[in-house]
């Protein structure tokens, strides 16, 4: 019974880490946020104005995945494992319909298959 607990529910990217952590850790942790984060960035995205006060918590709750989910991707050392996890991160801006972050992220990605992949599904990254 949340109603009268009054305390705020703790999200998957607020939980501490233990560092270090190996890659693929990382990549699982980077892909439970994403899956976290994914209804409050589909409930984002098709919304006119971002800055209105009832889509307030979902956008704050969406940025601050990606933010950590981005913090823990650079740490991967792995160059596969770490496209990969980008390609997430990727996929969770563009349901945001967030493609000011998006573009860079996948700028970052080397691996050509996995470029080929995410184009494929997102043509308009192509640009």
């Amino acid at each position: 019974m949340r109603w009268f607990n009054k305390t705020k529910q703790t999200e998957v990217w607020d939980e501490a880490i233990e560092w270090p952590i190996g890659d693929i850790e990382a990549a699982h942790k980077i892909r439970e946020i994403c899956r976290c984060a994914a209804d409050s960035a589909g409930k984002i995205a098709g919304a006119a104005d971002r800055s209105h006060q009832k889509l307030k918590g979902e956008v704050e709750r969406y940025e601050r995945a990606a933010k950590v989910a981005m913090e823990i991707a650079i740490k991967i050392s792995d160059n596969l494992l770490r496209d990969a996890a980008v390609r997430q991160i990727v996929e969770l801006c563009l349901k945001a319909n967030d493609s000011r972050t998006a573009r860079p992220l996948f700028r970052a990605i080397q691996s050509q298959s996995i470029i080929a992949d995410v184009v494929r599904e997102h043509p308009s990254l192509r640009e």
